[in-house]
């Protein structure tokens, strides 16, 4: 890696890496060797890493240390590989999945890793020169915003930040929040300017592609078919069909004008996993290769078995038998590996469909040639509603691939109901929403800075936020209500505390405390569960079952899976009355955001992996999907690490047995598709 210039011998800084740097990436380097903080927002695909690229190369030079936080694993894991392989650079991993030279000059770790380290152990980052914080307008998530703030918040003062957006409404407010709550002066740097420009076009069934400027034209001419077909189905005539979402047969003419006029390949985005799956059987049988490139194909199939040390006969299943037909599909239900093995199939070049949920369009760099949306509506947890803007320009901006395409095109698809209701207008504007604050403090949160500054001065922590950032631009009565509302929250969350027996009346932590501000997410259950002796009780398989049961959520919307009461009932139900009694607490202390419930919807396949049984009998066990029976064996291998530290470090190593059965169940859980390093190391 090139060195980066000196800030006081060289003169403007116009390339670097052999790249001609563009206008916004030349400010933003300017003012990180000013000694400023940079905060960046472009289009996807325009070259924001390359700012922070820069940033890293100046703490390697000058033998200081950086960290790299990304929102999502994969994004981690991507970066990590990236720079492993630059000789001069000293890299390492904390993801909580896999943690691989914590010491490395270079730290790439999830944003959560980070803020526990910021209030854990500040002192290990008193030689960090920079954080980057890709994404930034993550603090906008409603369930994982809050560590974004805290990680900004407290981050130690020399602690310079590179903070990288996607296109934002309101990045001067944010900029000026930043600007107040860190010492060093921040330049704002944003550019609008995509190196490959997007065509916007909208599809509908039985209709060719058309501009946004016809769209009253469409409109109209489908409300009189539709009044057609209303007058027809009354004379008793059949056939017509309500449009609620997609109906097979939809998009087959669309793939057809792709595929003749060579606009592949495709990125398609689906918000339903099975709507994924369904869309790529639906079109394997389109000739996309031709017979040399399904022969690369074939070959390029046998070396990522071979390379992530697959079963021989998986280049027989159904996902290297639809990459042989240049289709492929990628969502969150998958096994990690299984994933990541189509995005190599895809960068490739030779899977020309793609289907996949929105995860792919997060800061992965995998670009096509056209993005189709399926949809404009995605259901968010609680109800199906539109996209919001920024992450529709966010799954746009995949479209368009540098030195290759004049422009990339981004092809909408409506069916009856959103060519009524759709907001067009509002996404084909490109002026996305602005970043909202998200910030609660949590249990772990009010328990670190009670301990560390005293009970008094965790309110002060409100006054830092965006949150509160944001309410000055309220009314007067507004912003009372909000801060009294506020006070509120954090009076109950101390006398819930207080009443549980982790805090001393002058805000000093006890035994139960020390324990609870090292277990993010689940300071109360898991902190009761030690304390009250049932983890005392259980066996090394018991504990898995546990953990697994605390981090699992069911992902349907019906009732939660029976589990006979043979698998560990007793054991389960000693945990609801837990988990039950806290929830109690907490409604009786009026605290709006309770903690989460145990679901052993996972007990069966937990119990049968425990006992070595292989991943595809386990999968037999249960409804969930493999990639969220891989998804939360992971988390609860994480959670187990954390009380295994957290006892050694709080109790002096005095529970030692907890500890060697707590080792004994990561031993045996973390094996073949569940182990995230091994696949890491695989890759």
């Amino acid at each position: 890696m090139p060195e980066p210039a000196s800030p006081s011998s060289d003169p403007r800084i116009t390339h670097w890496r052999g790249f001609q740097l563009s206008a916004f990436q030349i400010k933003a380097i300017e003012a990180i060797r000013a000694g400023s903080n940079v905060l960046v927002s472009a289009p996807t695909g325009a070259g924001k890493t390359l700012v922070a690229e820069y940033a890293i190369a100046d703490a390697v030079l000058r033998r200081r240390r950086c960290v790299y936080t990304a929102p999502i694993k994969a994004l981690s894991n991507q970066k990590y590989r990236d720079f492993r392989d630059v000789p001069e650079m000293d890299v390492g991993l904390m993801t909580g999945d896999v943690t691989i030279r914590p010491e490395a000059q270079v730290l790439i770790m999830t944003t959560e890793i980070l803020r526990n380290s910021i209030f854990e152990d500040p002192r290990a980052l008193a030689d960090v020169d920079y954080v980057i914080f890709d994404e930034v307008h993550f603090l906008d998530d409603a369930e994982r915003g809050t560590v974004w703030e805290e990680s900004i918040i407290f981050a130690p003062p020399q602690v310079r930040m590179i903070a990288l957006s996607a296109t934002i409404s309101n990045l001067d407010q944010l900029g000026s929040w930043l600007r107040e709550i860190r010492p060093q002066a921040l330049e704002v740097v944003q550019s609008t300017t995509r190196p490959v420009p997007l065509k916007h076009r909208l599809h509908s069934t039985r209709r060719e592609l058309f501009d946004a400027q016809r769209l009253q034209w469409v409109k109209k001419n489908a409300a009189q078919a539709a009044q057609r077909d209303q007058r027809r189905g009354r004379r008793g005539k059949r056939g017509s069909r309500p449009h609620m979402g997609l109906v097979p047969g939809d998009l087959d003419d669309l793939f057809e004008h792709l595929q003749k006029d060579e606009l592949l390949p495709a990125l398609c985005f689906s918000f339903s996993r099975k709507d994924c799956e369904r869309l790529a059987h639906r079109n394997q049988n389109r000739r996309l290769l031709a017979p040399a490139e399904s022969e690369r194909m074939r070959g390029l199939s046998r070396e990522l078995v071979r390379l992530f040390q697959l079963e021989p006969d998986e280049t027989q299943s159904e996902l290297f038998a639809l990459a042989e037909r240049g289709v492929g599909y990628h969502h969150a239900g998958m096994l990690p590996i299984h994933k990541e093995v189509v995005e190599r199939l895809f960068t490739s070049g030779l899977i020309k469909l793609l289907f996949t949920t929105e995860t792919f369009a997060l800061g992965i760099n995998m670009p096509a040639r056209t993005v189709v949306f399926s949809s404009l509506r995605k259901f968010d947890g609680v109800s199906f509603d539109w996209l919001r803007t920024r992450d529709y320009l966010q799954m746009a901006g995949r479209a368009g691939r540098q030195g290759i395409d004049d422009a990339g095109l981004v092809i909408t698809h409506l069916d009856e109901r959103d060519l009524a209701d759709a907001p067009i207008e509002r996404l084909f504007s490109g002026k996305s929403e602005p970043v909202q604050s998200r910030f609660r403090l949590s249990y772990s949160s009010i328990l670190h800075l009670s301990g560390h500054l005293g009970k008094e001065r965790v309110f002060e922590a409100w006054d830092k936020s965006f949150d509160q950032y944001q309410q000055r631009a309220k009314s007067r009565k507004a912003r009372e209500f909000h801060r009294q509302r506020n006070g509120e929250e954090v009076e109950a969350h101390l006398a819930l505390l207080a009443e549980l027996g982790y805090l001393e009346p002058d805000g000093r932590l006890t035994a139960r405390g020390e324990v609870a501000r090292l277990l993010y997410g689940y300071e109360l259950v898991i902190t009761e569960l030690v304390f009250r002796g049932v983890l005392d009780r259980l066996a090394p398989k018991a504990l898995a079952v546990a953990f697994v049961g605390l981090v699992h959520e069911e992902r349907g919307r019906g009732p939660a899976e029976h589990v006979p009461a043979r698998l560990h009932g007793n054991l389960r139900r000693a945990i609801d009355e837990v988990a039950e009694e806290l929830l109690e607490r907490e409604h009786a202390h009026g605290i709006r955001t309770p903690s989460k419930s145990p679901s052993w919807g996972l007990t069966s396949a937990i119990d049968a992996w425990y006992d070595g049984q292989s991943f595809e009998a386990i999968e037999e066990l249960t409804p969930a999907t493999p990639g969220e029976i891989c998804r939360n064996f992971r988390m609860a291998l994480q959670l187990m690490r954390s009380v295994r530290r957290t006892l050694g470090r709080e109790a002096g190593g005095a529970d030692q047995s907890l500890s060697e059965r707590i080792d004994e169940v990561c031993e045996r859980i973390n094996r073949e598709e569940v182990d995230a390093r091994r696949q890491l190391a695989l890759g």
